[in-house]
């Protein structure tokens, strides 16, 4: 059976037809739909959304040591929460299968950084392969789980934004039937103290040494000859970019299994073509492997060392051209920049935050990871540091720490940071603030749902990946927990209790917390938020054109339902887009915006 399937759907369904038993992830783009397809398969298997990238790969150790095939599912930055099972599972190995994906963002489209997560494989010494199409994503699958329960290993699967998102045929092969494997107690194995370790690192370098020998005949790793004066190494989509460029003008050494690296496969390539060019997103790494087997290549020399490696840079570098495009005259185009959307519940925080130029001069906001991001670009610009998921509370906290060094007692550290990032490692940091007793007002936007990736469920909106019916977490009560006591719960669509609570907090001498709760305008209302919140966005909102005098305060909230006509110097609210949470109402000063009366 024939199917078009993304790369990630593919991996999915690889994933089912190898036997896979139980997958964990946390949502991430551009892995996030691997896991959102699993949980389609409740009869199949078992998956979850993890609080986070370890805890979730700590479960699928857990579940392949058990006796069952496991998947962990991951965003390239993810791995980095991840990294410590990773390493040490990478010594212990296996007793069921493990696949980790890491999904790489070449090109940074929705990510912090653009790291390299082969780097992983050559760090760990873990296997790894590079599918370059859909098919390729569904049949690495199946080999890698026959690699990890073989050569007693996990397994890193890299794709990238593109092999993720794209769409290919899948020739779908019969369902393995794989067999429990039960756990039988070995110490020596699965027990990482130093004295076992020391013995499991000498067993790492023999898997290496047996997986060389594999690498040089994996069928995913193939020399395809047409004109052998232009040569090219090249591993996922850089692959099909170059065929796409080059067709039958080049020689090819495709690489899929790529760590470790096949060195005799790359030396007899080498010895059949003049010149050879290793194509790669991002960084130099087949290419460093390569020049050490003492082979003159083309790579990052000439190639960019960031973003996509797209056709037309490979054209431009290989060939010297570039395709023609029609020029654009984009004189008339209005910038359409990234915003919250219309009836985002965060609009009416970063409103606040910003207003008051005074109180924003001697306040550090510190943001974290998430649709809320957006506060720190106009008309808020309420937001001065990103780091990572977690970290808005942890930089609060030190600048915090060092304005009561330096006597700045009029300075305020707050961290904004979202309720999934919050329970994913926001938890640990609010410990810090509590425990050292910094003077950080944390903000938490309480959405309800996991929003930037795609509304997943997460521990505190009372429902599984699978749809079950679960625990409902309650942020108040952790944050008391670890030992906040000056909380305030309030509903950010309304300007005078947002006001209320950051001011209190200014004033309060220690921590404070701050959940602004209220589902995320794009959300399905679940019976507990209806219960909660009432009916979805059932108002509207609309400009007295008589009123409106055109001072555009109203612009300040951001919302893309607004706009201003500059024949009539009026300010216009589009019917289609308000979903009426009634920020500008309230921002108005001439009551000119009104509820619209039905």
């Amino acid at each position: 059976m024939k199917n078009l399937l993304t790369g990630n759907e593919a991996v999915a369904l690889g994933a089912v037809d190898s036997g896979v038993k139980y997958a964990g992830a946390y949502p991430g783009t551009p892995s996030t739909e691997i896991v959102e397809n699993l949980s389609l398969c409740k009869e199949e298997l078992y998956s979850e959304w993890a609080p986070n990238e370890k805890v979730a790969l700590e479960g699928a150790i857990g579940a392949c040591y058990a006796g069952v095939r496991s998947l962990a599912c991951m965003k390239h930055v993810g791995l980095n929460v991840a990294a410590d099972p990773f390493f040490t599972n990478a010594y212990t190995g296996v007793n069921a299968g493990l696949v980790v994906v890491s999904a790489d963002d070449p090109g940074m489209h929705s990510s912090q950084n653009e790291q390299d997560n082969r780097h992983y494989a050559y760090h760990a010494n873990v296997p790894m392969f590079e599918p370059s199409d859909s098919q390729e994503c569904y049949d690495m699958m199946r080999e890698a789980y026959e690699i990890s329960e073989k050569y007693d290993t996990p397994v890193l699967m890299r794709l990238t934004t593109r092999v993720s998102h794209s769409k290919s045929i899948v020739e779908r092969k019969e369902k393995l039937d794989v067999p429990f494997r039960p756990f039988e107690k070995t110490p020596t194995k699965y027990v990482a103290v130093p004295a076992v370790a020391k013995g499991l690192k000498v067993k790492v370098i023999k898997r290496k040494e047996e997986l060389e020998k594999y690498s040089e005949t994996s069928v995913f790793n193939k020399a395809e000859y047409y004109d052998k004066k232009i040569g090219v190494i090249a591993s996922g989509i850089c692959y099909q970019y170059a065929v796409d460029v080059l067709g039958k003008n080049a020689s090819y050494l495709k690489l899929g299994f790529t760590y470790p690296l096949p060195t005799d496969l790359i030396k007899e390539f080498a010895s059949n073509v003049e010149q050879i060019y290793v194509i790669e997103e991002n960084d130099p790494v087949m290419e460093t492997q390569i020049r050490a087997l003492g082979i003159e290549v083309i790579g990052k020399d000439r190639f960019p060392l960031t973003g996509e490696m797209l056709p037309q840079i490979i054209r431009k570098v290989i060939l010297g051209d570039a395709n023609e495009v029609t020029a654009i005259d984009k004189s008339d185009m209005p910038a359409r920049p990234p915003a919250l959307c219309s009836g985002c519940p965060h609009r009416g925080i970063f409103y606040s935050l910003a207003k008051n130029k005074k109180r924003r001069d001697r306040i550090y906001i510190s943001g974290d990871i998430g649709c809320y991001s957006l506060g720190y670009a106009d008309p808020y610009n309420a937001m001065d540091s990103l780091i990572c998921m977690g970290a808005s509370i942890s930089a609060a906290h030190g600048a915090s720490k060092v304005y009561d060094m330096m006597g700045l007692a009029e300075n305020k550290a707050v961290a904004v940071i979202g309720d999934s990032t919050f329970f994913h490692t926001g938890i640990n940091s609010l410990m810090n603030v509590a425990y050292n007793n910094s003077k950080v007002i944390t903000i938490i936007l309480d959405n309800r749902i996991t929003g930037m990736t795609g509304h997943q469920q997460n521990p505190g909106t009372g429902y599984t990946a699978q749809g079950d019916e679960a625990l409902m977490l309650d942020i108040p009560t952790i944050v008391k927990a670890v030992g906040i006591k000056n909380v305030t719960t309030i509903n950010p669509n309304d300007l005078s209790s947002v006001d209320e609570a950051i001011n209190s907090a200014m004033e309060y001498d220690g921590p404070s917390v701050i959940i602004a709760r209220y589902p995320c305008a794009l959300k399905r209302f679940s019976k507990e938020d209806k219960s909660e919140f009432g009916e979805m966005y059932v108002e509207r909102y609309s400009v007295d054109a008589e009123k409106c005098t055109g001072c555009k305060n109203c612009l300040r909230s951001g919302c893309p339902a607004i706009s201003f006509d500059k024949t009539e110097n009026k300010a216009k609210i589009s019917d289609d887009s308000c979903l009426g949470c009634s920020i500008c109402s309230q921002i108005c000063k001439h009551d000119a915006i009104k509820k619209v009366v039905k």
